[in-house]
């Protein structure tokens, strides 16, 4: 009898606990996983560009009862010849840094990956340091680059036998808006020239070798096959820097505030002097602009996709 009430019991199926099931386990795993970003995202990114797009039909300046106006801030933005010579300084950028980011990391990360220096892994962390580095402390130290009086370029200038006379890279409208390219070229450089190179280190040497058999050199093998293999990440990585370059306006705060004379002000700037400065609140104006600069940034977006197909190449 005892041995039979043994078996019996050895049959009889062990419960366990709501929480222990795989399926409620799995499920319980998602939700953590999901609710806490979809949340974050909800308060922190949706819902304040949700109210951007009605305090853009505001007059309001952030304390006093606000006044709908309806489409009058779009209408004013128009007429805003500001506006339009901030964008068309955005448009400079969006031009140039994604431009010379790509060509120097490509060449980097190629030079790197294939001419097997002594070093390459120092290389890649000198290269890189400029990302570590906040943007305050990059925009400082292109300041100390241009300055006139004890600048790093008129010193270099100098030895070459170049007298500069104590000019102001920054102070001079000739000069001001092409001298914020660099800062953003070299801040962006490094993190591209990683990036590049383990794409690179993904192509097989054999395709190198049997071009090397052929008589191609290192532009030939750059150009028919690097780059074609890593067109996809190319092209990721310009539809970043486009829209960086549109976005961005936190080095042009610090190395000129929009100066000299408007001549490197930007639209974020603009918006954000608008929104935040100290002679003006206009949150409403500052909201439709923003909305504008969203319509820019798809448009950018769109122009990337058709100028940089997303082409499959295989080997």
């Amino acid at each position: 009898m005892q041995a039979i009430r043994n078996e019996t019991n050895a049959d009889r199926p062990v419960r366990t606990g709501w929480l222990q099931k795989a399926n409620v386990q799995k499920r319980l795993f998602l939700l953590i996983a999901i609710v806490p970003a979809f949340g974050g995202y909800l308060l922190f990114t949706l819902y304040p560009n949700l109210m951007s797009v009605y305090y853009s039909l505001l007059n309001w300046n952030g304390i006093s009862e606000p006044k709908f106006v309806g489409l009058d801030n779009y209408s004013t933005m128009i007429r805003d010849k500001y506006v339009w010579r901030a964008l068309g300084h955005n448009l400079f950028y969006m031009v140039t840094v994604p431009v010379c980011v790509i060509l120097i990391s490509l060449l980097l990360a190629y030079l790197l990956t294939n001419k097997g220096y002594k070093g390459t892994k120092l290389f890649k962390v000198l290269f890189f340091f400029p990302n570590v580095l906040s943007t305050v402390v990059v925009a400082l130290l292109w300041a100390f680059v241009y300055d006139g009086s004890y600048g790093l370029l008129n010193a270099t200038l100098g030895l070459l036998g170049i007298d500069m006379g104590g000019y102001y890279w920054l102070g001079d409208t000739r000069t001001a808006l092409a001298a914020i390219v660099p800062p953003f070229v070299w801040a962006g450089v490094g993190l591209y020239v990683v990036i590049f190179m383990n794409a690179m280190i993904t192509i097989p040497r054999s395709l190198y070798e049997s071009a090397i058999m052929e008589g191609a050199g290192h532009m030939t093998r750059l150009f028919r096959i690097t780059i074609p293999l890593i067109s996809p990440i190319i092209r990721v990585s310009a539809l970043f820097l486009v829209l960086g370059s549109l976005k961005s306006f936190d080095k042009v705060l610090i190395l000129t505030n929009g100066g000299p004379s408007g001549s490197t002000d930007v639209i974020g700037l603009y918006m954000f002097n608008l929104a935040f400065g100290s002679e003006s609140h206009n949150y409403g104006y500052a909201s439709a602009i923003g909305m504008f600069l969203f319509v820019v940034l798809i448009a950018a977006k769109l122009l990337v996709d058709k100028f940089m197909p997303n082409k499959a190449y295989e080997y």
